[in-house]
């Protein structure tokens, strides 16, 4: 009986300590993306968007400038930037990212574009997020720029882990149609096109991104 009294008192401290470590690991997170949360507020929650299906990927620009018919008036005058980033998971959709943004305080999916890897998504689907489709500044770099690179550069999310595993080609070819229409249609250089790696201190999206052969797809300078 006391051995099980000792163990019943040592399951309820371990109850106890879980929501402190849970708080601490929040914490670490705010201070390494503190302008996120400070730019996003506490709003109602928001995953409205526009599906793109993969289907039509092979029809050309046409077809990836569904993007430009926002609710919102394009507002060419900020974007300038475009930030690569992967979900850190394997498996993921608009309603999960949501959730998974609003656990850290944000009030909806903190990137403009979402692309998914047939987990979740169709493979090569692009989501297109109420932050895009309402012009609004995002909530997806960290980094001593973060406020910069927040209020001016387009996030764009591929599904996946791309320290665990490769990305699909779809998704590949789908991020460069996007950037490639992003570019063109904002004039951003492709030195302003950045994995989320080299504007903070994380490995995001990854080592097996394939950086250099993405950049091939890239607009050269005029």
């Amino acid at each position: 009986m006391k051995r099980k009294s000792v163990q019943g008192s040592h399951k309820r401290k371990l109850m106890k300590r879980t929501p402190v470590v849970w708080a601490a690991l929040l914490g670490a997170m705010t201070t390494v993306g503190g302008a996120l949360f400070a730019l996003d507020g506490k709003s109602a929650t928001r995953i409205d968007g526009l599906a793109l299906p993969t289907l039509i990927s092979a029809s050309g620009s046409s077809s990836i400038d569904t993007i430009f018919r926002t609710r919102a008036t394009l507002d060419t005058k900020r974007w300038r930037s475009i930030v690569i980033h992967h979900s850190g998971s394997m498996r993921g959709t608009p309603a999960s990212l949501e959730a998974q943004a609003k656990s850290t305080g944000l009030k909806g999916l903190g990137t403009h574009f979402v692309i998914g890897n047939g987990q979740g998504m169709d493979d090569g689907e692009i989501h297109v997020g109420y932050r895009w489709l309402d012009q609004a500044p995002g909530a997806h770099s960290a980094g001593k720029d973060a406020d910069w690179y927040n209020l001016h550069s387009i996030g764009i999310c591929l599904v996946g882990n791309g320290d665990r595993r490769e990305f699909t080609p779809a998704q590949i070819d789908r991020l460069g149609q996007l950037v490639r229409a992003l570019c063109r249609e904002f004039d951003i250089l492709e030195e302003r096109v950045v994995l989320h790696s080299q504007v903070a201190p994380m490995s995001d999206p990854g080592l097996l991104f394939p950086a250099a052969s993405f950049r091939e797809q890239l607009p050269r300078k005029r």
